[in-house]
């Protein structure tokens, strides 16, 4: 059975944005889908993070997909580093995914501080997939442009430009991403 674990951004939640689209397109499709809340979103800590997606995939393999979006990029990355070296999965999208953030608020640079500088081991992550896709919007107010070369350099990631969709968030008014959609079944 293929499996698609969907994990919302910072200060979000599973019905938020695209998210319901993307997981009632997914189920059309005979994917069995997961969006859990992630804890505490507005201050979101990279361990209990980690660990609630690890419980909620129990034994990942090479039927196992993972959106993103935001720190829920993040969070997966960091999920993958974890697994053992002999685990694969099928492969991951990163919706607005970030190695370096602008324009946080005075309040939000502490909780991102951890996301920012913990290192991750990229070598390690990449043992464990082989395809990625990131998608980013040419007008992200918080994703700045050289991410884009960053998740095609550490990861192989293929990169998608979308055009005035922000940050993809519900805020923003994304309701429905087909470049998500399509790069899931292209994994």
């Amino acid at each position: 059975m293929r499996r698609v674990f969907i994990i919302h951004g910072w200060g979000g939640s599973p019905s938020e944005g695209w998210l319901p689209w993307l997981k009632k397109e997914l189920e059309k499709k005979g994917y069995r889908v997961f969006v859990p809340a992630m804890p505490n979103p507005e201050t979101p800590v990279i361990a209990h993070w980690v660990d609630t997606l690890r419980d909620l995939v129990g034994e990942p393999d090479e039927h196992t997909y993972f959106v993103g979006h935001s720190i829920g990029c993040q969070t997966i990355l960091r999920y993958l580093e974890t697994l053992p070296q002999e685990k694969k999965i099928r492969g991951a999208v990163f919706v607005a995914g970030w190695f370096t953030l602008m324009n946080l608020e005075e309040e939000e640079q502490p909780i991102a501080k951890p996301w920012l500088e913990t290192p991750m081991d990229f070598e390690k992550i990449k043992r464990h997939a082989q395809n990625f896709f990131a998608v980013f919007s040419d007008n992200d107010p918080l994703v700045p442009p050289e991410n884009k070369e960053m998740f095609q350099q550490r990861l192989g990631a293929r990169v998608i430009v979308e055009q005035g969709k922000g940050h993809f968030s519900g805020d923003d008014g994304i309701t429905h991403l087909p470049s998500a959609l399509e790069s899931i079944l292209k994994l």
